[in-house]
């Protein structure tokens, strides 16, 4: 999806909006959102990546180029998409077990649900961690201040 497979290496120095996703998961108007502030923001360096799940509900059911082109149709989403990956378990992607297990924002329980958003700062340090029910507009005033304070 968007030729992503994992190598974030492209996003050093970048402030990152890591959230994982489900397209069928009724908390996907939070794309919309998620687009805004990235249309607003990505000039000064804020980078929103979406990796969907099929975990929570089997709220994304289809193939990676079905989930891809389905969001870009939808919700016009043009913010990088990776490819499908597992959020919780054994087979967890070692991306979130390090956010998940971040010590400052551990909160002895594991991902909970789709659109699990985790801000990180431009040294690569984990900043927050917001749950399914906060909207990503509710996260603006972090983004903001994490993008300004970067440069200082």
């Amino acid at each position: 999806m968007d030729g992503h497979t994992g190598d974030l290496s492209a996003y050093e120095s970048k402030v990152l909006l890591i959230v994982n996703t489900a397209s069928k998961c009724s908390y996907s108007r939070q794309f919309t959102e998620l687009q805004q502030l990235y249309e607003q923001y990505c000039v000064q360096g804020l980078e929103i990546l979406a990796f969907p799940c099929n975990q929570f509900n089997h709220k994304e059911p289809g193939s990676n180029d079905e989930v891809a082109q389905y969001c870009r149709n939808h919700f016009h989403i043009s913010f990088p998409m990776f490819e499908k990956i597992e959020v919780t378990g054994q087979s967890m992607h070692p991306l979130f077990r390090y956010l998940e297990r971040h010590p400052d924002l551990y909160r002895g329980n594991g991902i909970k649900w789709n659109f699990t958003k985790f801000l990180i700062d431009r040294t690569g340090e984990v900043s927050g961690r917001y749950e399914t029910t906060v909207a990503p507009v509710e996260m603006e005033f972090a983004i903001k201040d994490l993008l300004m304070r970067s440069w200082i």
